[in-house]
């Protein structure tokens, strides 16, 4: 048991790490660079046609939003003329443009994840509350239902993160390296595509996560009676 927790620790650091290793070492301000990201993307926005889609701040993690068709990234990040800028902002904008096209994985995970989102939450719910609280009234049969309830959302997640990073890696390798390799200089081609690689990952996190956990509740379902 202790050994697959330190995994899911080490599992869980090592990438974050490595993410803002690769994001802060391409952010620092080019003089001679021509946009910021906020720039940027309303260019490629135009080029593109996608004049419904539009660009702002996030207040939360950097993505794209379907339902508002809004492209939301930081604003430090909006204002900043660097490589990580504009390869993040280029990254949203491709999801952008596989809604447009109506790209089918990104379709399928938006129906996947609408439809089995109560399934997720009342995992994490157990996980969080539910679990500790029958482990103490030793209710064995009550604690069997609760983790197979756990293992099934952990289940869901490894499905949706699965069909997320297929998503994430046409993001960065179809949609938007092409655009920066036409309107970058190609002495920050290879710096790019770290970036873009590092965007599209992102999700590897989030398998790493659940199949780790998803081998702890078993272990967990094993060794009760």
């Amino acid at each position: 048991m202790i050994i697959y927790f330190i995994l899911f620790l080490i599992l869980s650091v090592a990438p974050v790490i490595w993410l803002n290793i690769v994001f802060s070492k391409n952010d620092k301000v080019l003089v001679n660079m021509p946009f910021t990201g906020l720039e940027f993307g309303k260019i490629i926005l135009k080029e593109m046609g996608l004049k419904e889609v539009k660009i702002e701040k996030s207040l939360t993690v950097d993505h794209y939003d379907l339902k508002e068709k809004k492209v939301k990234v930081s604003e430090d990040r909006l204002a900043k003329k660097s490589l990580t800028a504009i390869s993040i902002v280029c990254h949203e904008i491709g999801h952008a443009i596989q809604h447009h096209e109506k790209y089918r994985p990104l379709e399928q995970r938006t129906i996947l994840v609408k439809s089995t989102a109560w399934i997720s939450q009342l995992g994490s719910g157990l996980l969080m509350v539910g679990i500790p609280t029958i482990l103490a009234t030793g209710s064995y049969p009550l604690i069997k239902i609760c983790l197979l309830l756990v293992l099934l959302s952990l289940l869901i997640g490894v499905v949706v993160h699965l069909i997320t990073l297929e998503v994430e890696l046409d993001a960065s390798f179809n949609r938007a390296l092409p655009i920066i390799k036409n309107k970058v200089p190609p002495e920050y081609h290879n710096a790019c595509q770290s970036i873009l690689r590092a965007a599209a990952l992102t999700y590897v996190i989030g398998v790493v996560r659940n199949f780790v956990s998803l081998r702890f509740i078993w272990l967990l379902l094993s060794r009760i009676r």
